[in-house]
């Protein structure tokens, strides 16, 4: 009797921490554990989920030599956007501005600019409360992401987010912002590229941030991101020398200019396509209008059979969903013939199951 009891317990552990999903948060290592070859792989999807079977069913005729569908490997792209699609975004915005305002605001080690620290303490309660802030606030904001960091380098930036990574999302129990992946993505991206798919991420996210966030745990090369870009200086080159031979490895240093990203978001998604994959993807992922033009270019013209999906945050228990938007962005989607996910209807577990909003 007491063997069967221990084996029911056994079991039960089994199910809360193996195939069924995870109780607590995945770490990072857990998220880079994630592999899926075929689809009997999947755990984090609902059995009934339409867009894993429309996934699978894509791959296994993209795949198949023999099918009306198949794409050689060397066509095979899909693109994902990042923030949103499969890495949080509404705890309470996208990481690299929440960051901003720890850098700011709550940051020891750093003096801000008076005027930015201003600015600052202005718009985060309207951010941190979801009442919304202005356009030109949304501009000041984008411009001053950078311009906190400024004079740092590249190695010491990306150190810096990964120090931010370690901190608690807002508004989400037992998540730190390094973990915030959407499990069930995670399995989308490696099921693509166990089947011969090249994965980018096509971001508006700054391409070192990104990178930071990604690394190790997300299974796409870092020369497959593209993002929006931080403009750099040389501490050799003055203001009346716009170039300079970099020459003095022991002195000049790259670092941050503080200058405005150069953003990678809407149209311009497609011109990073252009420029840098130099083929149409033939899948896209994305979860906003900021994806629109990822998901058009993907689906105008293309000559091989192909498919953009919309991630729908309409989860208001396990993530910080929004059904008012949600629901406009799945009417939008469907008339424009963009898949529609369903994380409250799909997702077995998006964190982890102890992830829930806070109340």
């Amino acid at each position: 009797m007491k063997l069967k009891k221990l084996a029911a317990m056994i079991l039960a552990g089994m199910f809360t921490f193996g195939s069924f999903g995870i109780s607590q948060a995945a770490t990072r290592a857990e998220v880079a554990a994630i592999k899926v070859e075929t689809a009997s792989d999947f755990k984090y999807w609902n059995d009934n989920s339409p867009t894993k079977q429309k996934i699978i069913e894509f791959v296994e005729a993209a795949t198949d030599p023999t099918s009306p569908n198949f794409i050689p490997e060397e066509d095979r792209i899909a693109t994902f956007d990042m923030d949103g699609t499969f890495y949080c975004e509404t705890a309470p915005l996208y990481f690299q501005e929440t960051m901003f305002f720890y850098r700011v605001l709550e940051d020891k080690s750093y003096q801000a600019p008076k005027k930015i620290v201003k600015f600052a303490e202005k718009i985060k309660p309207k951010v941190y409360n979801k009442t919304g802030i202005t356009p030109a606030e949304n501009k000041i904001l984008f411009q001053q992401l950078t311009k906190a960091y400024e004079g740092m380098t590249p190695e010491e930036y990306r150190a810096y987010v990964k120090n931010f990574m370690n901190t608690n999302e807002t508004g989400l129990t037992n998540l730190k912002r390094g973990e915030a992946f959407y499990l069930p993505m995670v399995e989308i991206i490696s099921y693509l590229g166990n089947n011969g798919f090249k994965v980018y991420i096509d971001s508006a996210c700054g391409v070192d941030t990104t990178r930071a966030l990604v690394e190790g745990v997300i299974p796409i090369q870092s020369d497959r991101i593209l993002a929006s870009d931080f403009v750099y200086t040389s501490t050799k080159i003055g203001k009346d020398a716009p170039r300079s031979h970099f020459y003095d490895r022991y002195k000049e240093k790259i670092v941050i200019s503080g200058e405005t990203l150069i953003e990678n978001g809407k149209t311009a998604k497609i011109f990073s396509i252009l420029n840098q994959i130099g083929k149409k993807p033939v899948l896209a992922f994305g979860n906003s209008m900021g994806d629109s033009g990822m998901f058009e270019y993907t689906l105008q013209d293309n000559k091989y059979n192909c498919a953009a999906f919309m991630v729908i945050c309409d989860d208001t228990e396990r993530e910080l969903g929004n059904l008012q938007r949600a629901a406009k962005d799945k009417a939008f989607a469907e008339k424009r013939g963009w898949n529609t996910i369903s994380m409250h209807d799909e997702f077995k577990t998006i964190y982890g199951d102890n992830v829930k909003v806070a109340r």
